[in-house]
């Protein structure tokens, strides 16, 4: 080889390296995108439903500062929906009759042929007595299986019950919980359970069975709209990053001489994911209730944005408004960040 070639080697050698360098010690830029998924109910004064919303009628907000939408459906989806019934001893024969009934009804009439089901039931402890299925009987037979005994462990149920309803093959995912008392029995506490709620976009719906026995059949508790939440605009104060705390009290219908149903803290487990908790004065009710739940799951919006939020596990506030300012939104309060 020609000396001058050889000089040669040793340069690009040096070239080669000197460019490499250079490329590691460029400054490095990585943008993590998360999509998050946001179920809206829209109600009127009246608390109808509200149908043919567009795209353009929604404004999203997280922590303040709006958001682009990216995903948007007015079309019914179907849901994956967890079945939690209370069977502890509080469960007489006649409340189990009026809970299966209502059940039936609901997954054999009201759902989606589309929507897939599982069932829980909880006492003292709590199973998972049927996986997903589509297969309505199934879940019949799981139901008419329960034999009420024990106390009631309920934040033990929405605990076990939330990782099934992430498992879900549909977008929409959501659990139902039905119980007449207050949590006896859990091994968590319902900050724990509540954490686990946030970290998920699962919808939570309870249906609590008020147990003083004083009360009319057919009469539900007057419904009262869920804590606002501090609408954002741009230039004007951010909403808090943190939730109040859960309410501990127990909280007792008027005039009632028993309360069983501990309203605030059901309230603080469905209301951060969009769902919500309605109380019934007796299983009576329970028909009425699920259908209105069955109606809500079908008549949702849905839209999704991508969040470049930092994945530090900090909670991410989001609020939604509508155009119409007549109306209600209700939507998750948040999701966290990781």
């Amino acid at each position: 080889m020609p000396a001058r070639h050889i000089a040669l080697v040793p340069l690009a050698i040096l070239a080669v390296a000197v460019a490499t360098l250079a490329q590691d010690q460029q400054p490095s830029f990585r943008s993590e995108v998360q999509l998050v998924n946001v179920t809206l109910t829209v109600t009127d004064a009246e608390g109808r439903f509200v149908p043919g919303l567009t795209q353009e009628d929604f404004t999203v907000y997280e922590d303040g500062e709006v958001q682009s939408v990216s995903l948007f459906s007015a079309e019914r989806v179907p849901v994956s929906l967890g079945l939690a019934l209370d069977a502890s001893a509080s469960m007489t024969s006649d409340k189990l009759r009026s809970a299966r009934r209502a059940l039936d009804r609901l997954v054999h009439d009201l759902l989606g042929k589309d929507d897939e089901l599982f069932f829980l039931r909880f006492a003292d402890d709590v199973a998972i007595v049927q996986g997903w299925t589509r297969d309505r009987r199934s879940i019949s037979r799981a139901v008419e299986t329960v034999r009420p005994s024990g106390g009631t462990a309920m934040y033990d149920a929405i605990a076990a019950a939330l990782p099934t309803a992430e498992a879900g093959r549909h977008r929409k995912k959501a659990i139902l919980l039905i119980s007449d008392g207050n949590d006896t029995s859990s091994q968590i506490g319902p900050r724990e359970v509540r954490e686990q709620i946030r970290a998920s976009d699962v919808l939570v719906y309870a249906l609590g069975i008020d147990g003083s026995g004083d009360a009319t059949p057919g009469t539900t508790r007057p419904p009262t709209r869920p804590p606002g939440f501090p609408v954002p605009f741009p230039g004007g104060r951010r909403p808090q990053s943190r939730l109040p705390p859960i309410a501990e009290p127990t909280v007792p219908w008027p005039g009632s001489t028993q309360a069983r149903v501990n309203v605030d803290a059901l309230r603080q487990l469905t209301d951060d994911t969009g769902g919500r908790t309605e109380v019934l004065r007796a299983y009576a009710d329970l028909e009425a209730a699920t259908a209105r739940i069955a109606e809500e799951l079908s008549r949702q919006y849905f839209l999704g944005y991508a969040s470049t939020a930092a994945a530090d596990g900090r909670w991410r506030a989001i609020a939604v408004t509508v155009r119409d300012q007549t109306l209600t939104v209700r939507a998750r309060r948040g999701y966290v960040a990781s």
